[in-house]
C-alpha cells in the first residue's frame, strides 16, 4: 500500500504559480519573440526587452510546464504555444490570458466572501472602456471554436432572423451569418458591450446585415420578430430564478413554432462533471454575483415550465453544447 502524501494537495495549491507565470510570459510578448525559431536567453532579452535573468526564469517555467522546449541553451515554441500564443494567424488565445489575467484573477481573491455571503459582486454594469475592451475580446476569443461549430451543427437554413440574447461583440452572429447569407441578426447587448460590437462589426461584410439595439434583458423590452433566438455563454450568469424569467421573456416575443439555442457548459446532475466546469462556476460567481454552471436537468426544467419544447441537445467544440428548444 502507497503511502499517502501530501503532493495532491500541494499540486492543486501551487497552481496559481503556472498562470501567474504564463500570463507574464504572454504579456511580455516570450512566445512571439520565439515565433520565428529558437532563440537563446539574451536574445530573448532583447526581443522582449526583459532582464536576462528574469527573462530566464519565465522561460525555464515555460519549460516545466510543457509550453516550451529546450534544446541546449537555446528555446523554442513547443506546438501549442507556437500555434495559438505566437501571433499567427488562426485561433488567438493571447487576448483569453489578457482577460483572465487583469479581470478575472483580481475577482478570484474575493471567491471564499462570496461562499460567505452567497453571492458575489456583478462587474459588467462597472466596466470602463479599457476593462470592457479586454473583457470582449478574452470571451470571444476564448468562445470562437464554439461559435463556429454552432454555424455547423445547427441548420438555419430555414430561419430569416436571429436574435442573440447577451451576445457580446456578435462573434456568435458573424460564425453564423457567414455561412447562411440570406439570414438577418440582431444583437441584444448591454450599452458597454454594445460600443466594442459595433466597432468589431463594422469590420465585417456580414456586420452590415446585424442590428444593434441596446438594453437590459430584465428592464428592456426584448426585440420582436425573430423566429430563432440564441442565448450563448450567459446562462450560466444569472441565478436559476434570473433564467426561469429570461425563459418566460423569451417565450413571450416567439412565436409557436420558433426556436431556441441555449448554447452552454451544461454539466451532469451532480455539478461534477465536466471537471473544469465544475471550476468555472466559481468564475461565474466572482464575475456575475449569482451565477454558476448549471445542469441539463435545469435548463430542461426552465423550459418545460416557461412553454418551451426541448428537441435535442448538440454536442458542439470543447465542453460546450446547445439545447435546442421550440416554442410549443
Amino acid at each position: 500500500m502507497s503511502a499517502i502524501t501530501p503532493e495532491p494537495i500541494l499540486n492543486i495549491a501551487i497552481g496559481f504559480m503556472g498562470a501567474k507565470q504564463l500570463f507574464a510570459a504572454s504579456e511580455i510578448g516570450l512566445f512571439e519573440a520565439l515565433a520565428d525559431g529558437p532563440a537563446s536567453r539574451d536574445e530573448l532579452a532583447d526581443k522582449t526587452a526583459v532582464p536576462a535573468r528574469t527573462v530566464g526564469i519565465v522561460a525555464a517555467a515555460m519549460v516545466s510546464l510543457g509550453l516550451i522546449d529546450q534544446e541546449g541553451s537555446r528555446y523554442r515554441n513547443g506546438e501549442a504555444a507556437a500555434a495559438f500564443l505566437a501571433g499567427k494567424p488562426g485561433h488567438d488565445l493571447r487576448p483569453v490570458l489578457g482577460f483572465f489575467n487583469s479581470i478575472s484573477y483580481p475577482l478570484w481573491e474575493r471567491l471564499a466572501d462570496a461562499v460567505r455571503s452567497g453571492e458575489g459582486q456583478a462587474q459588467f454594469s462597472k466596466f470602463d472602456r479599457e476593462q470592457q475592451q479586454i473583457f470582449s475580446a478574452g470571451v470571444e476569443a476564448l468562445t470562437a471554436p464554439v461559435a463556429a461549430s454552432l454555424a455547423v451543427a445547427y441548420d438555419f437554413s430555414g430561419h430569416r432572423r436571429l436574435l442573440d440574447i447577451g451576445g457580446g461583440t456578435g462573434s456568435f452572429l458573424l460564425a453564423v451569418l457567414r455561412r447562411y447569407p440570406a439570414l438577418r441578426g440582431t444583437l441584444f447587448e448591454l450599452p458597454g458591450a454594445c460600443a466594442v460590437a459595433r466597432q468589431r462589426l463594422s469590420a465585417e461584410p456580414e456586420g452590415s446585415r446585424i442590428g444593434i439595439v441596446e438594453g437590459d434583458m430584465f428592464k428592456t423590452p426584448l426585440p420582436a420578430g425573430h423566429d430563432v433566438l440564441l442565448v450563448a455563454n450567459t446562462v450560466h450568469v444569472l441565478s436559476a430564478p434570473h433564467n426561469l424569467e429570461l425563459m418566460r421573456k423569451m417565450r413571450a416575443i416567439a412565436q409557436r413554432g420558433s426556436r431556441l439555442l441555449l448554447v452552454d457548459v451544461w454539466m451532469n446532475p451532480t455539478h461534477t462533471e465536466p471537471p473544469a466546469a465544475a471550476l468555472m462556476s466559481g468564475e461565474f460567481l466572482v464575475m456575475a454575483g449569482e451565477g454558476q454552471a448549471y445542469s441539463e436537468q435545469q435548463a430542461d426544467h426552465w423550459l418545460g415550465q416557461t412553454g418551451w419544447r426541448k428537441r435535442e441537445r448538440t454536442p458542439l467544440a470543447g465542453m460546450s453544447s446547445v439545447i435546442v428548444a421550440e416554442a410549443a
